[in-house]
């Protein structure tokens, strides 16, 4: 049978926008820990130049590197990848 939803599965990239829109800071540990992923600064990335997320990162201790998105962003103009388009839906639900 073939598969209708691919881009609809909780990837890597979708914990990364649902953590983010949630108010979270992440960092590859948590990724690590909770999505079993390894490359969040590649997904950061790729949701700031491909989708103009306005996300920033602080530097913690052993140079780890915490993201957030913007207080001020603007959340219901926010693009999204295409495995994290029903997040999108939700937020302009609310």
């Amino acid at each position: 049978m073939a598969q209708t939803s691919f881009y609809s599965q909780q990837t890597q990239v979708y914990w990364a926008c649902k953590s983010l829109l949630a108010g979270r800071k992440i960092s590859t540990g948590t990724e690590i820990r909770e999505s079993h992923g390894w490359r969040l600064g590649a997904i950061v990335h790729r949701l700031r130049t491909e989708f103009g997320w306005p996300i920033e990162m602080e530097r913690g201790a052993g140079r780890v590197a915490y993201y957030s998105l913007a207080v001020d962003a603007d959340k219901s103009a926010l693009r999204f990848p295409p495995s994290a388009k029903a997040l999108g839906a939700s937020e302009v639900q609310q």
